[in-house]
């Protein structure tokens, strides 16, 4: 069988945390995604999976003891990963995010592309990104001034 002949439908990243409950807050009342699927083993979330639009993540308390104990490097979750989500308006997100006090970055051009960044509790990056015609590292702000000057 071909590599373009298997049933691969979608990549689901897998973020394991140190504290579920501040993800969950994160995500779900920051962000807006959508609590989809949950294991409660002990009668709390210890795992989900979370919808934004077409997009998904799962999140996984981190554990520290026991035979599916997770190891982390001087426990650095989160450094050097980062995912992209491609979306319709990123500009819109923008400030979705900051009414819901989420830190987030001033949306920049590049690549041709609005892209604004939030990190997670956990230190996983997170780029939201969507198509423009606006040059090339534009800031928002500069570009709102332009816009305004044209007025």
């Amino acid at each position: 069988m071909e590599v373009n002949e298997c049933n691969v439908q979608q990549a689901v990243p897998f973020f394991w945390v140190k504290n579920i409950d501040a993800s969950l807050n994160f995500y779900i009342g920051g962000l807006g995604f959508e609590l989809k699927n949950k294991w409660e083993p002990s009668g709390r979330i210890e795992w989900c999976w979370l919808q934004l639009g077409k997009a998904s993540i799962m999140l996984q308390q981190h554990l520290n003891e026991g035979p599916n104990a997770v190891i982390f490097l001087d426990n650095k979750k989160g450094v050097g990963i980062s995912i992209n989500f491609t979306c319709k308006d990123a500009i819109k997100l923008y400030h979705k995010f900051q009414e819901n006090g989420v830190e987030v970055s001033e949306p920049m051009v590049g690549n041709g592309l609005w892209e604004i960044l939030v990190t997670d509790p956990d230190g996983y990056r997170l780029f939201f990104e969507s198509e423009t015609n606006v040059p090339e590292e534009t800031k928002y702000s500069d570009w709102l001034n332009s816009e305004a000057s044209k007025k």
